[in-house]
């Protein structure tokens, strides 16, 4: 028996190890010891860690790569990068922002990111973005699956036309209905517009990702608004709330009531570690508050959270390699999430939570998922993390489409090694803990 792909001495996210993952017509077709046979292509992991692909569910693709343009954000806030923004939409062409698109998927699958969900600006009137990434959309199916969100960035109610361009994007074909209720005029007008995105969601039969209560106002409390419209119209698990960072600031008897609340109405949260820890707080001395929404809490009553890249070199924030594992690697420190079992989860939030979120068919290493996987120069996940691994070789339907060479630096030093692999110094009995 032949096969496309063979991956032989893996070690799974699950902390099995020595496997051979078999992939043919772009399905994995076995996982298991010493597989004996033939393939077109042999891949030795020698014992690093092998994930599924890394995904990024919350990204802004049509502002991606426009750092400097018309000009730099020099406050750093986010008011500012949505002004920058208002400056930036009416010059861009489709061209422009086809082309910063594709620049960054290129970018992406070097890091083995092979899933995105973006926000795209609906509030332009000629709705230049949405059909770039509608067009973007369709030339990477092949190697990313992408989502695209229709996200009234000026607000619902509060910018002209965005009711009817929001129908207008999603009758293009735009997946994922968007909002932004914290940026209305007004909380009822917040709420409001929930209460109407919902309806439109319901009634088309679609998904809905807001960014919900991204301030430090503690009294900001639209993802109430949200769980409970997702109950009264039957939309469990399928709505999304990005960002959150208001929980940051509300008291503890609130949240107690509010975690379950949404754990009730299967809501997703989405934190954005990045960009959530350089926005947040700009208007606090000291203590200075660090941004991120509660995710230990989340995670404990049993919300499914997942992190988000949010943005790369654009008006919002300057830096960014979509590199995932920086992601986790930040959220896994502003969260004090330290513990082994913690750090773990961190992982799973830039792969199999995001995949939920998303909704991604074929996802994961079992017999019968897609034959997409990423080789990564690490132990475990906790190791991917910490090393921010090299992405060895990256897999998209059993065809290799990335692969790097490993990381050693050969060292000159007396009585010393002569090479030093960071993914050896690895520790060779963990705690559980």
């Amino acid at each position: 028996m032949s096969f496309d792909l063979i991956v032989r001495n893996s070690t799974l996210p699950d902390g099995r190890s020595g496997l051979d993952i078999a992939v043919r017509r772009g399905k994995i077709v076995a996982v298991e010891r010493a597989i004996a046979a033939e393939a077109a292509r042999v891949i030795d992991a020698q014992g690093c860690l092998v994930s599924p692909p890394l995904v990024d569910v919350h990204f802004h693709m049509d502002a991606t790569l426009s750092l400097g343009l018309p000009r730099l954000n020099l406050s750093g806030t986010l008011l500012e990068g949505i002004a920058l923004w208002s400056e930036l939409k009416p010059l861009v062409t489709p061209e422009a922002v086809g082309e910063r698109a594709l620049r960054y998927c290129d970018l992406a699958v070097s890091q083995g990111l092979l899933a995105i969900r973006s926000h795209v600006d609906i509030c332009d009137d000629r709705l230049v973005a949405v059909d770039a990434l509608l067009d973007v959309k369709q030339k990477i199916a092949a190697y990313i699956d992408l989502q695209l969100v229709a996200f009234p960035q000026d607000g619902y109610f509060r910018s002209h036309n965005a009711v009817k361009n929001l129908e207008r994007a999603l009758d293009k074909g735009v997946d994922i209905v968007g909002g932004i209720p914290h940026f209305e005029r007004t909380m009822e007008e917040g709420a409001r517009s929930i209460e109407v995105l919902c309806d439109i969601a319901a009634e088309r039969g679609l998904m809905v990702d807001m960014h919900c209560d991204k301030t430090d106002d503690p009294l900001s409390r639209h993802i109430e608004t949200l769980a409970a419209e997702t109950q009264r119209r039957g939309l469990q698990g399928r709505v999304t709330g990005s960002h959150l960072t208001s929980m940051h600031s509300m008291d503890n008897y609130y949240v107690s009531k509010l975690l379950p609340l949404m754990a009730e109405a299967q809501v997703h949260a989405v934190a954005n570690p990045l960009i959530n820890i350089v926005l947040q707080g700009r208007h606090d001395t000291y203590p200075k508050r660090r941004g991120q929404t509660r995710v230990p809490e989340m995670r404990a009553v049993g919300i499914n959270v997942a992190f988000g890249h949010d943005c790369v070199m654009d008006p919002w924030y300057s830096l960014g390699s979509a590199d995932m594992l920086d992601v986790a690697h930040m959220a896994l420190h502003v969260g004090q999430m330290t513990s082994r079992e913690a750090m773990r989860y961190c992982f799973e939030a830039v792969t199999v939570n995001a995949a939920k979120i998303m909704g991604l068919e074929g996802y994961g290493l079992e017999v019968g998922c897609n034959g997409d996987l990423v080789v990564l120069q690490a132990a475990d996940p906790i190791e991917a993390i910490r090393l921010k691994a090299r992405r060895l070789f990256v897999v998209r339907r059993g065809k290799v489409i990335a692969e790097s060479a490993r990381a050693v630096t050969r060292l000159d030093l007396p009585g010393r090694p002569r090479e030093v692999d960071a993914a050896s110094y690895a520790p060779t009995t963990p705690t559980s803990s």
